[in-house]
């Protein structure tokens, strides 16, 4: 039995017998009695479970995973539990986890891991040993994110949505840690790690971008505008990713690889070649160079910055910026298309799901306030959601067959064109051009 003694002023010293002349004593901080109370009765349990050979009591063994490092190691010290390992250091813990995803993760994805180690280490430090981080550290690095994480100086700190993605990332680190046993318990487990619905939607009119185009300084960069506006691309992954063997020109559609959504064997997706589209592919096709597959050459270097350059042709086309200049025009373009066609559609051509689309993509604009005044409109929209919902659960999957899409003159760039597209779901009938036209939202 395990007995408690009051020494030095408030501390305490609990006190056991392992074997004849075999007495050793664990000496506490300084705690009020009915703590170390109730810690010495966890202590009778464990020296029970360890005599007896039989398993710890439920209470007892949650009482010891929720423990911290110091009193961990002095039960380890007087041989109630197995000795702690040494727990590794805070940098040393993420690079190795980064180390050992390279490869299986994107470069992309590998950089923000690397972020979210320089922000760890810039609070925590470099040696921090990750047993000693409670949940209560990794709250207050939350709330340091929040209000100093985007500089060195201390002045900013990082948007909601960023705060989040980067808790998430830290989760994922620490969860490892846990399942490969060199840390008991993940203290990031309890903060949020979502991202939380986008408030910054901006619809940006096709005229801005006309106008954008009229000041842009090449076919190239014409046709980044297209695809962004009206393809409603990922920019710069998606858009890099295009090779001239995407585009079957006659079946006007194209193939948009998407390194975001590979992982998940969603490799491509295919989207009809829009109207707004067609003339400027063509355009940068008449200027291709012969053997080079990529469909973008001039602004494929890391170093260039397609953000800066699209600030550069706004206020030249004296058009001004909106938030998130590439990410608005996929938004834009996702609310057009559930305009007008079925969800289904909307979301299949744009390579995300219906529920991401209602939570960061799909917009109320003005239009829509003003179509909700015109006379029959809202009887008319009532009655084609509930022609929409009797269709729901009938969609059978239509695969896209074997296409070869080769532009006339093909052969005299000297590639060959093969396209061979797989099944992606439904796909659904491409409108007329002059129908699609006339029902643009501008």
């Amino acid at each position: 039995m395990a007995s408690l003694a009051n020494y030095r002023g408030g501390r305490w010293r609990i006190e056991f017998t392992v074997a004849p002349r075999d007495r050793r004593a664990i000496r506490l901080s300084k705690i009020n009695r009915k703590t170390a109370e109730a810690i010495a009765r966890h202590v009778e349990a464990l020296l029970a479970a360890k005599l007896s050979g039989q398993p710890l009591p439920r209470d007892t063994a949650a009482w010891l995973g929720g423990i911290g490092q110091k009193l961990r190691s002095k039960l380890a010290a007087v041989g109630l539990i197995e000795a702690v390992p040494v727990a590794p250091a805070l940098g040393k813990l993420v690079a190795d986890y980064i180390e050992r995803r390279k490869a299986d993760l994107q470069a992309s994805t590998l950089s923000i891991f690397d972020q979210v180690r320089r922000l760890l280490v810039r609070y925590f430090g470099e040696s921090r040993p990750i047993n000693t981080i409670t949940p209560a550290d990794a709250a207050d690095w939350e709330r340091w994110l929040v209000t100093q994480g985007r500089s060195r100086n201390g002045k900013g700190g990082l948007s909601l949505a960023t705060v989040r993605k980067r808790v998430r990332l830290a989760k994922t680190i620490f969860q490892d840690a846990v399942e490969r046993e060199v840390l008991m318990r993940n203290p990031f487990a309890k903060l949020k790690g979502s991202t939380p619905p986008s408030q910054r939607r901006e619809f940006v009119p096709a005229e801005a971008i006309h106008r954008a185009m009229d000041a842009a300084p090449d076919a190239e960069w014409r046709l980044i505008l297209a695809l962004a506006r009206w393809g409603g691309l990922r920019i710069p992954s998606e858009l890099l990713a295009l090779t001239w063997d995407c585009v079957d020109w006659e079946r006007q559609r194209l193939r948009i690889p998407s390194p975001k959504t590979a992982r998940a064997g969603k490799r491509f997706r295919v989207i009809p070649l829009f109207p707004e589209i067609q003339p400027h592919l063509e355009a940068v096709w008449e200027r291709a160079e012969p053997g080079v597959p990529w469909i973008i050459t001039r602004y494929r270097d890391t170093n260039v910055n397609l953000r800066t350059q699209f600030l550069r042709i706004l206020a030249k086309a004296g058009v001004q910026p909106w938030p998130q200049l590439f990410q608005s025009l996929r938004k834009t373009r996702a609310t057009e298309l559930v305009r007008q066609f079925p969800r289904h559609v909307a979301t299949a051509w744009l390579g995300h799901t219906e529920t991401v689309a209602e939570r960061h993509y799909w917009q109320v604009t003005d239009e829509d306030y003003a179509r909700a005044l015109m006379p029959g409109v809202a009887q008319k929209a009532a009655q084609q959601g509930a022609a929409e919902g009797g269709l729901e659960g009938k969609r059978a999957e239509a695969p896209i067959p074997e296409a070869v899409g080769m532009k006339p003159d093909a052969a005299t760039k000297g590639i060959v064109y093969k396209l061979s597209v797989g099944a992606i779901g439904l796909e659904p009938m491409t409108p007329s051009v002059s129908s699609w036209c006339s029902s643009q939202l501008s």
